[in-house]
């Protein structure tokens, strides 16, 4: 039996020019509260670095409010030939019954869905934490003072916990 491959008209993208993600990564610029940098790299199952991959993030401002009109919440980057990517934005507030986190969202040539997961600063009481198996691919590293590092791994034993549309 022959496996099938998925060709274009099947798969997100791959027609993602690099300006696509320019300058939407800085959330902070203008907003009221602690400025945090966000980082990391996406990696494919053997390790290797993804380039040019889409990821977008969305958050609650200081307060926990997804509604103030001051603060989109919303950012988008893509990551360079080693894989890495940056966001520059505010350390979000709880909202009502979560943790603090930032939702990432990833868009790739080649991949069948939008993959969706979110970021946790700590390992805090949160809905999610309580029934994702691999919680620790859901924390991000604090790397010094107001910098928190989160890779993302799409495929094999130390993928990222994805969650449905």
């Amino acid at each position: 039996m022959s496996r099938l491959i998925p060709t274009a008209e099947m798969t997100l993208g791959p027609f993602f020019p690099r300006e696509f993600a320019q300058g939407a990564n800085d959330l902070a610029q203008g907003a009221s509260g602690e400025v945090i940098e966000i980082t990391g790299r996406v990696t494919e199952l053997d390790g290797k670095a993804l380039d040019n991959v889409i990821l977008e993030i969305w958050q609650a401002d200081a307060a926990g409010r997804f509604d103030n009109p001051a603060f989109s919440g919303w950012g988008r980057a893509a990551t360079d030939a080693q894989g890495n990517y940056r966001f520059r934005t505010i350390r979000p507030g709880a909202a009502p019954g979560r943790a603090p986190h930032v939702n990432f969202l990833i868009l790739y040539s080649g991949l069948m869905r939008q993959l969706q997961t979110v970021m946790f600063f700590d390992h805090a009481v949160d809905p999610v934490l309580a029934v994702v198996k691999n919680k620790d691919r859901l924390v991000a590293r604090a790397e010094g003072q107001n910098r928190y590092r989160f890779d993302i791994r799409l495929r094999g034993g130390e993928e990222t916990p994805f969650f449905d549309d």
